[in-house]
């Protein structure tokens, strides 16, 4: 298994707004960078998919396995010998609220799928993080 996780703690950003962000999946590419689409046309649950399109490849449909409502959800794509699990979290802390990613990637062809989409994902969760944060400040 290999794992990367990226926190950081925000001043002045409102969980509900993060989470509002979060599940608009339809308005990622607002503050995802690297995507021409994102689109969900069932509500946000556990067992929904949505098609997600990164610049430059084609579109990948990735299931929602987890929501812990307003404070985390995951979510997984599968590859061929490997999935991908993508974990947001939210935590109100003394100083602020604390967004985390957490990146897994299982399976015999993890190596591969690590190489060519995961290691990328992961060195753009910094920058998207800060998108977000953004964004939400603006929404205030």
């Amino acid at each position: 298994m290999w794992t990367r996780t990226y926190s950081k703690t925000f001043k002045n950003v409102e969980k509900e707004e993060i989470w509002r962000i979060w599940t608009d999946v339809n308005n990622w590419p607002k503050w995802h960078g690297d995507l021409d689409y994102c689109k969900i046309e069932d509500s946000f649950e556990v067992g929904k998919h949505f098609i997600l399109k990164p610049k430059g490849v084609r579109p990948v449909k990735i299931i929602i396995t987890e929501i812990d409502e307003g404070n985390k959800f995951t979510d997984c794509t599968s590859f061929f010998g490997a999935k991908m699990y993508d974990t947001h979290a939210l935590e109100e802390t003394p100083n602020g609220l604390q967004l985390t990613n957490i990146l897994v990637v299982t399976g015999p062809l993890k190596w591969l799928w690590i190489k060519l989409v995961a290691q990328d994902v992961a060195n753009t969760v910094p920058d998207e993080m800060e998108a977000l944060a953004e964004l939400a400040v603006r929404f205030r």
